[in-house]
């Protein structure tokens, strides 16, 4: 059993125990899986530009999703025709389709790098390197490279 929208399949295994062995737990497996099936046919009916937008609520035939921007709220709002028929045609009775943009979800990531320090003998190296190659204009960019890499480290 996968739930839509975890990364490896162990996850999913380790969260449907989990919600398995707790009595109070238990009571909302079916409607996390209810939710993960209809996330899933909503990702299949939609375009690939809108794999940010998850499903939110599925109360009394009405499908409330979440988009990261109003950009593509706008963009969906268009497609919502096409959407509520791919999900009737899977099974799903939907009579009404809400968006709400959540802006929390479109932050990327923080990705932390750290510059790489060489060591003397290294950025030494890199420098006869430069003086070393010869000039020709097939290697005036690799000499240019070199030189300013050994620069940097200075």
């Amino acid at each position: 059993m996968h739930i839509y929208g975890t990364k490896t399949r162990r996850t999913s295994i380790v969260a449907t125990d989990f919600l398995k062995r707790n009595d109070k737990m238990a009571a909302l497996l079916p409607t996390a899986m209810r939710m993960a099936s209809l996330q899933s046919d909503c990702a299949k009916a939609l375009p690939p530009m809108f794999g940010n937008c998850d499903v939110l609520s599925f109360e009394d035939a009405r499908l409330v999703l979440a988009t990261p921007s109003s950009a593509v709220a706008a963009k969906l709002k268009q497609q919502l025709p096409k959407l509520q028929g791919a999900l009737q045609k899977r099974g799903w009775h939907i009579d009404d389709i809400k968006l709400k943009v959540q802006v929390t979800r479109s932050i990327p990531q923080v990705v932390h790098t750290h510059q790489l320090i060489l060591p003397g003998t290294a950025r030494s190296a890199f420098e006869a390197l430069g003086d070393a190659l010869p000039k020709t204009k097939a290697n005036a960019t690799l000499i240019a490279a070199v030189k300013a890499m050994a620069a940097r480290q200075r």
